[in-house]
C-alpha cells in the first residue's frame, strides 16, 4: 500500500492583502516589491517561512519597448504551503489599481 501522499499544483490567481508594515524594506530600498511577510488570502492568515525562488516577467508594447511587469516569488507558509505569490508592477485599470499582490498558484 502506497501511503505517499501526492502534491499537486492548484492555479488560483486570485488577490492576497498584505499585512502593513510586514514588507521586507531591504528590497523596497533597492526599488523592487517587498514580499510581505505576512498576507490574508480567501479570509485566512498566511506568514512567509521561507522564499524559495524569485523572478522577473517582463512584457512589450506596441511602440516595441520592454517593460517590467511582474515580480514572481515562490514561498513557503508556516502552515506547509508552498505558494507562487506575484506582484503586478502596474495595474491593468484605475479600478484595479490597489490589487498589486496575488496568489498565482498553491501545491498542497
Amino acid at each position: 500500500m502506497n501511503t505517499t501522499k501526492e502534491k499537486h499544483e492548484e492555479f488560483v490567481s486570485e488577490q492576497l492583502l498584505p499585512v502593513a508594515g510586514s514588507f521586507d524594506a531591504s528590497a523596497m530600498s533597492r526599488g523592487e516589491p517587498g514580499l510581505p511577510g505576512a498576507f490574508s488570502w480567501r479570509s485566512q492568515d498566511y506568514q512567509v517561512a521561507r522564499l524559495m525562488s524569485k523572478w522577473k516577467s517582463s512584457g512589450g508594447s506596441p511602440c516595441g519597448e520592454t517593460y517590467l511587469r511582474r515580480h514572481w516569488y515562490r514561498i513557503q507558509t508556516t502552515s506547509g504551503e508552498h505558494m507562487t505569490i506575484y506582484c503586478q508592477r502596474q495595474a491593468s485599470t484605475a479600478k484595479t489599481a490597489k490589487m498589486r499582490w496575488w496568489v498565482y498558484s498553491v501545491t498542497k
